[in-house]
C-alpha cells in the first residue's frame, strides 16, 4: 500500500498513459463547445493518475455496458434485488484507470494493479457530482447498479474507487495494522479531488454541488468522509456504513457470538445482546454460510493480526470453502481485552460523528451482518453527542437486510433498501438545493401493496410503520 500522501515523488516519474478506446458500439465524435456527445474528451486527464483510459461510450448505464469491459457485473451480484428497474440510454465518457500504488489484489481490465477507479461524464450534465467506494471487498464498478445508473440519469457525473484493496486477503495491504482500511479514506478523497478537476476538464467549470454516498464500507466511507473533509462535499447518503470506534461497538465487539453460534458455544440470547434483532433469526443460516465468519477473521486479521497469526494467515484461501471458513480462535474473540495497541489500529479509522454536511443514514432493521443497534443507532447518538443532530437525518427501514439480494429469497419478510436510497437521495439533494427540510427520524414502514422493489416514500402513513 502507498496512500496518495506518500506519493508525490512517485507520480511525478511515471508519466499518466491516455488510450481512447472505442466504444462497443458506434461512438459520434462531440465538438469542442462542451456540448456535443464525447465533446472535450481529448483534455480530461485524471490528475495523479498512472493510468488512465478514455472511452466515448453510447450509453455509461450497466445496460449499455454488459458484457463490455466498463462494467463487472458479476460484483455486483446480490446487492439489488432482481425486480430492479434501471434507466438507460446515457451517452458520455468513461476514464477507466488507476493511481500510483504499490498493491496488486485488484485484476480488473487485467491491470493486477489497486487504485483503481472510474469516472463518468454524461454528455447532459446537471452541474453536479457522485461519488462512492466499493462496499465489502469489492471493486469499482460494484454499485454501478445500485448507484451509478440513476445517477447519471439525473445528469451527475460519477466516480467510483476500489478504496486502494479490494478482495478477502485484502488485510495483507500495509506494513502495519488498520494501514489497509486507512488507505480507503484516502484513495476516496484522492479521487474526490481528481474527479472535481475532470469535470471542470470536460464541462469549463468545477461541479456546483459534489455529494457522496455508499452501501456498508461505502456508507463508513460516506461518514468518515462529512466528518474529516466536510469541505469536498455537499452532503451524503450512508446506507447501512460500517462503524468503527477505538472502543467499540464495531463488527470486532458483534461478530465474535455469531461466530460462536456457528460452532454451537452460545445461545441465541447472546446475539441479541450483542444488537443482533429478534425477528432475523431465518437470516441467520445464509450469514453463517456467507458473512459471518469470513467477515470477522479478514477485519480482525487487519487490525489485529497477532490474536492468531495462523487464521486467516497470508491468505483468507484458495477455495470458497476455505475462504468462507471462521477461524476457530475468533468465537472467543474479546476486543475490549485486547491489547492498547489493537484499540489504537481501530483508533486510525474510528469515527467520531462530528460530520460538517447534511447526512441522511438508512439501516434495515433486519441487517443481520451489521445488526443496527450496534451500529446505525450507535452512529445517530454519536452524532447527537457532537451538537451535530441538525445536519442529520435517520431511516430505519422495516424488512431491510445488509443485501437486496435476499429479499428474492424473502419476498414476504424482506423489502430492498434501494429504493429507499433513491428517495433518500433525493431529499437529501432537496434539502441542500432547495432548503427542504426532510422528514423527521422514523421507521419506513412497509407498505400493505405496491412495488417495494421500486418505490419508497421516506414519510408513509403511519398505519403502514411497524
Amino acid at each position: 500500500m502507498r496512500p496518495p500522501r506518500g506519493v508525490p515523488f512517485l507520480a511525478a516519474m511515471l508519466t499518466a498513459v491516455s488510450l481512447i478506446e472505442p466504444s462497443p458500439v458506434a461512438a459520434a465524435t462531440g465538438g469542442g463547445d462542451g456540448s456535443g456527445h464525447c465533446a472535450r474528451q481529448e483534455r480530461v486527464r485524471v490528475p495523479g493518475a498512472a493510468l488512465q483510459r478514455r472511452a466515448c461510450l453510447d450509453d455509461l448505464t450497466t445496460t449499455g455496458l454488459a458484457g463490455t469491459p466498463y462494467t463487472d457485473l458479476a460484483d455486483q451480484a446480490g446487492l439489488t434485488a432482481e425486480g430492479t428497474r434501471t434507466p438507460s440510454g446515457v451517452p458520455g465518457i468513461q476514464v477507466d484507470g488507476y493511481f500510483p500504488d504499490s498493491s496488486r489484489f485488484n485484476d480488473t481490465r487485467g491491470w493486477r494493479h489497486d487504485a483503481q477507479f472510474v469516472i463518468r461524464l454524461p454528455d447532459d450534465w446537471n452541474g453536479g457530482l457522485v461519488v462512492t467506494g466499493a462496499p465489502g471487498t469489492r471493486k469499482q464498478y460494484a454499485t454501478d447498479r445500485a448507484i451509478s445508473d440513476r445517477a447519471l440519469a439525473q445528469g451527475y457525473a460519477y466516480a467510483s474507487t476500489d478504496k486502494g484493496n479490494s478482495g478477502t486477503d485484502f488485510y495483507r495491504d500495509g506494513a502495519r495494522p488498520g494501514d489497509a482500511v486507512t488507505e480507503w479514506n484516502a484513495r476516496t478523497t484522492q479521487l474526490t479531488r481528481a474527479a472535481r478537476r475532470v469535470t471542470a476538464q470536460r464541462y469549463g467549470h468545477l461541479p456546483r454541488r459534489t455529494y457522496i454516498a455508499g452501501i456498508s464500507n461505502g456508507g463508513y466511507l460516506t461518514r468518515w468522509q462529512l466528518e474529516n473533509h466536510p469541505e469536498l462535499y455537499d452532503g451524503g447518503v450512508d446506507w447501512e456504513g460500517a462503524l468503527w470506534t477505538a472502543d467499540g461497538p464495531s463488527l470486532l465487539t458483534s461478530l465474535p457470538v455469531a461466530v460462536a453460534r456457528m460452532f454451537g458455544t452460545t445461545r441465541d440470547e447472546e446475539l441479541y445482546a450483542a444488537g443482533f434483532a429478534r425477528g432475523s433469526e431465518f437470516l441467520w443460516p445464509y450469514h453463517e454460510a456467507a458473512y459471518w465468519g469470513l467477515t470477522q477473521k479478514i477485519y480482525r486479521a487487519e487490525f489485529d493480526p497477532a490474536h492468531d497469526p495462523r487464521c486467516p494467515g497470508p491468505t483468507a484461501g484458495s477455495t470458497p470453502e476455505e475462504i468462507l471458513a471462521p477461524c476457530r480462535s475468533d468465537a472467543t474473540y474479546d476486543y475490549a481485552e485486547r491489547p492498547a495497541s489493537v484499540h489504537r489500529a481501530v483508533a486510525r479509522v474510528a469515527l467520531t460523528g462530528r460530520i460538517g454536511k447534511p447526512l441522511i443514514t438508512l439501516h434495515g432493521d433486519l441487517d443481520a451482518l451489521l445488526p443496527k443497534a450496534a451500529d446505525s443507532d450507535v452512529y445517530a447518538r454519536m452524532i447527537d453527542a457532537r451538537g451535530r443532530g441538525r445536519l442529520h437525518r435517520y431511516y430505519t427501514v422495516a424488512g431491510g437486510t445488509h443485501v437486496d439480494g435476499l429479499y428474492d429469497t424473502y419476498p414476504d419478510r424482506l423489502r430492498p433498501i434501494l429504493p429507499c436510497f433513491r428517495s433518500a437521495f433525493d431529499a437529501l439533494t432537496a434539502w441542500v438545493e432547495r432548503y427542504t427540510t426532510p422528514p423527521a427520524d422514523h421507521t419506513i414502514g412497509r407498505p400493505a401493496d405496491g412495488d417495494v422493489v421500486n418505490s419508497c416514500a421516506l414519510a408513509e402513513p403511519a398505519e403502514t410503520r411497524r
